[in-house]
């Protein structure tokens, strides 16, 4: 697939400004700038097998779209992407929540299990509740990284029986073993490293529960030698969640196979610089549905795309382009 030759109209959008080149600067400036603190109502959904889910609602009443935001590794309702884009529907006056994989809210789940990159059942469950609170309104979801690949799988597994609506994902790491490889190297290591020790921090709080301690995979002293993203998925992703290793894990749950089966409008956004991708996660068009967008953009990082202002006040692109896409 050639550069963005679906929609030439947003490529001519998105300008680079000369201090946002370096992929690095879109990936980690967007975090380390300050954000507003948003007010949130939470909503604990109880999960039939004793876990949990926290959703953080914002514009709450009633209309014609609500928008789902499914957060990549390790973030949650505080990630400066999603606030971005909750602040867009707030200016719309669209209902929009935060879906919290399992131990992402701010406080650890109750199971030895977590979440990872192919887990849909929660999606489900929250999508459900949504349908029920509104069952007129469309239901529209936006997956960052993450939660990107967890919403392509789900969406190509649901098919025409899928809650949602439409959808976006972007810098979603469509290849997980390619992906996990690439994080192994260079500069992208800090990346790894970063997100590696709060995998660690909640692993070593869990095997310290006398309620869950014969639960986990490992012992305390196995937990700070998990030092790659293989290893920890080895070790404790794919034991916790029933897969027989980090293969059949990476196998089983890489969003790219799924994507011929979607059968809602979607639009997925890639960067060719993003450090936390490698070439694996550009589709071919044979492997896109024709309810599929696909835009590949020639900047952008992991999650940036900054297109303008100043480096300590910054315009995005990307939330833009959710509301063209979805209509809002």
């Amino acid at each position: 697939m050639t550069l963005n030759d679906i929609n030439q109209k947003w490529l001519k959008h998105f300008s680079i400004p000369w201090w946002a080149k370096n992929p690095h600067v879109q990936t980690v400036l967007p975090t380390l700038l300050k954000t507003p603190k948003l007010p949130f109502r939470r909503e604990r959904l109880e999960l039939e097998d004793g876990d949990f889910i926290d959703l953080d609602w914002s514009n709450i009443d009633g209309g014609e779209q609500v928008l789902v935001i499914l957060h990549g590794l390790e973030g949650s309702s505080d990630s400066a992407y999603a606030k971005r884009l909750i602040l867009h529907c707030q200016n719309l006056g669209i209902p929009a929540v935060v879906h919290h994989h399992r131990s992402c809210s701010g406080e650890n789940n109750r199971l030895a299990r977590s979440y990872h990159s192919g887990e849909t059942d929660d999606f489900q469950h929250t999508f459900t509740h949504i349908k029920h609170l509104y069952p007129n309104s469309e239901i529209l979801a936006v997956g960052y990284s993450l939660g990107g690949n967890a919403l392509a799988k789900y969406l190509g597994e649901q098919r025409e029986k899928s809650l949602v609506d439409r959808a976006v994902i972007i810098s979603a790491p469509l290849q997980l073993s390619s992906c996990a490889k690439r994080l192994e190297g260079g500069f992208s290591t800090i990346y790894q490293r970063h997100l590696i020790k709060q995998l660690q921090r909640k692993t070593a709080e869990k095997i310290a529960s006398p309620q869950l301690r014969d639960s986990m995979p490992l012992d305390p002293s196995q937990v700070s030698k998990l030092k790659t993203f293989y290893d920890f998925d080895d070790k404790v992703t794919a034991p916790l969640h029933g897969f027989e290793d980090v293969h059949d894990y990476y196998a089983k749950c890489s969003g790219l196979q799924f994507l011929q089966d979607v059968e809602i409008p979607t639009l997925i956004i890639h960067a060719a610089d993003d450090p936390f991708m490698t070439d694996a996660v550009i589709p071919a068009a044979e492997q896109l549905s024709e309810s599929i967008t696909y835009e590949l953009y020639p900047h952008g990082g992991h999650v940036g795309f900054i297109t303008g202002g100043t480096p300590w006040n910054p315009k995005y692109f990307l939330e833009r382009r959710i509301a063209d896409f979805l209509d809002l």
